[in-house]
Protein backbone atom coordinates (compact mmCIF):
# COMPACT_ATOMS: atom_id res chain seq x y z
CA UNK A 1 0.00 0.00 0.00
CA UNK A 2 1.17 3.55 -0.67
CA UNK A 3 2.14 5.67 2.30
CA UNK A 4 1.67 9.24 1.10
CA UNK A 5 3.83 10.78 3.85
CA UNK A 6 6.80 8.62 2.82
CA UNK A 7 6.30 9.40 -0.86
CA UNK A 8 6.16 13.12 -0.07
CA UNK A 9 9.28 12.88 2.11
CA UNK A 10 11.28 11.29 -0.71
CA UNK A 11 9.82 13.66 -3.32
CA UNK A 12 10.49 16.83 -1.33
CA UNK A 13 13.97 15.59 -0.42
CA UNK A 14 14.60 14.87 -4.08
CA UNK A 15 13.59 18.39 -5.01
CA UNK A 16 15.91 19.93 -2.41
CA UNK A 17 18.72 17.55 -3.37
CA UNK A 18 18.42 18.26 -7.08
CA UNK A 19 18.41 22.02 -6.58
CA UNK A 20 21.34 21.73 -4.17
CA UNK A 21 23.24 19.59 -6.66
CA UNK A 22 22.65 22.17 -9.40
CA UNK A 23 23.93 24.97 -7.15
CA UNK A 24 26.94 23.18 -5.57
CA UNK A 25 28.13 21.51 -8.77
CA UNK A 26 27.80 24.79 -10.65
CA UNK A 27 29.91 26.60 -8.07
CA UNK A 28 32.59 23.92 -8.11
CA UNK A 29 32.63 23.59 -11.91
CA UNK A 30 33.60 27.24 -12.28
CA UNK A 31 37.06 26.24 -11.04
CA UNK A 32 37.75 23.97 -14.02
CA UNK A 33 36.82 24.09 -17.68
CA UNK A 34 38.23 20.66 -18.58
CA UNK A 35 37.72 18.38 -15.57
CA UNK A 36 34.20 17.60 -14.25
CA UNK A 37 34.91 19.05 -10.81
CA UNK A 38 31.24 19.83 -10.15
CA UNK A 39 30.21 16.18 -10.31
CA UNK A 40 33.20 15.10 -8.25
CA UNK A 41 32.33 17.70 -5.59
CA UNK A 42 28.73 16.60 -5.15
CA UNK A 43 29.67 12.92 -5.18
CA UNK A 44 32.30 13.35 -2.47
CA UNK A 45 30.24 15.72 -0.32
CA UNK A 46 27.11 13.59 -0.72
CA UNK A 47 29.00 10.40 0.12
CA UNK A 48 30.47 11.96 3.25
CA UNK A 49 27.10 13.27 4.43
CA UNK A 50 25.42 9.93 3.65
CA UNK A 51 28.01 8.03 5.69
CA UNK A 52 27.70 10.50 8.55
CA UNK A 53 23.90 10.62 8.69
CA UNK A 54 23.28 6.92 8.04
CA UNK A 55 25.60 5.99 10.90
CA UNK A 56 24.12 8.59 13.24
CA UNK A 57 20.58 7.47 12.41
CA UNK A 58 21.40 3.78 12.87
CA UNK A 59 23.58 4.04 15.97
CA UNK A 60 23.20 7.36 17.76
CA UNK A 61 20.15 9.47 16.93
CA UNK A 62 16.55 8.39 16.81
CA UNK A 63 14.69 10.08 13.96
CA UNK A 64 11.43 9.27 12.27
CA UNK A 65 11.27 7.22 9.10
CA UNK A 66 10.00 10.17 7.06
CA UNK A 67 13.03 12.29 8.02
CA UNK A 68 15.41 9.44 7.14
CA UNK A 69 13.67 9.01 3.79
CA UNK A 70 13.74 12.77 3.15
CA UNK A 71 17.46 13.09 3.87
CA UNK A 72 19.00 9.77 2.78
CA UNK A 73 16.82 8.67 -0.13
CA UNK A 74 15.39 11.94 -1.42
CA UNK A 75 17.92 14.69 -0.75
CA UNK A 76 21.17 12.73 -0.97
CA UNK A 77 19.84 10.43 -3.69
CA UNK A 78 19.19 13.44 -5.91
CA UNK A 79 22.32 15.29 -4.77
CA UNK A 80 24.88 12.64 -5.74
CA UNK A 81 25.10 11.77 -9.37
CA UNK A 82 26.88 8.69 -10.60
CA UNK A 83 24.95 8.60 -13.86
CA UNK A 84 26.39 12.01 -14.71
CA UNK A 85 29.83 10.80 -13.62
CA UNK A 86 29.55 7.91 -16.09
CA UNK A 87 28.50 10.12 -18.99
CA UNK A 88 31.22 12.69 -18.27
CA UNK A 89 33.84 9.94 -18.10
CA UNK A 90 32.67 8.52 -21.41
CA UNK A 91 32.81 12.00 -22.96
CA UNK A 92 36.36 12.48 -21.68
CA UNK A 93 37.36 9.14 -23.22
CA UNK A 94 35.69 9.98 -26.53
CA UNK A 95 37.52 13.31 -26.67
CA UNK A 96 40.88 11.63 -26.06
CA UNK A 97 41.26 12.98 -22.52
CA UNK A 98 42.45 9.62 -21.16
CA UNK A 99 44.32 11.08 -18.20
CA UNK A 100 41.33 13.17 -17.06
CA UNK A 101 39.03 10.16 -17.55
CA UNK A 102 41.32 8.05 -15.37
CA UNK A 103 41.51 10.76 -12.72
CA UNK A 104 37.74 11.12 -12.81
CA UNK A 105 37.20 7.39 -12.23
CA UNK A 106 39.77 7.09 -9.44
CA UNK A 107 38.80 10.33 -7.67
CA UNK A 108 35.05 9.67 -7.78
CA UNK A 109 35.15 6.00 -6.81
CA UNK A 110 37.98 6.08 -4.28
CA UNK A 111 37.06 9.55 -3.07
CA UNK A 112 33.45 8.53 -2.45
CA UNK A 113 34.54 5.42 -0.53
CA UNK A 114 36.91 7.50 1.58
CA UNK A 115 34.21 10.13 2.11
CA UNK A 116 31.70 7.53 3.30
CA UNK A 117 34.34 6.02 5.60
CA UNK A 118 35.14 9.49 6.98
CA UNK A 119 31.46 10.22 7.59
CA UNK A 120 30.98 6.88 9.38
CA UNK A 121 34.14 7.41 11.43
CA UNK A 122 33.15 10.90 12.52
CA UNK A 123 29.63 9.77 13.39
CA UNK A 124 31.03 6.99 15.58
CA UNK A 125 33.03 9.57 17.56
CA UNK A 126 29.82 11.28 18.75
Amino acid sequence: MFDFSKIMAVGLGGFVGAVSRFWVSGLAQRMSDRFPLGTLSVNLLGSFILGLLATLFLEKVIVGQELRLFLLVGLLGAFTTYSTFSLETLNLLRSGEWLFAGFNIVLNVMGALIAVWAGVSIAKLW
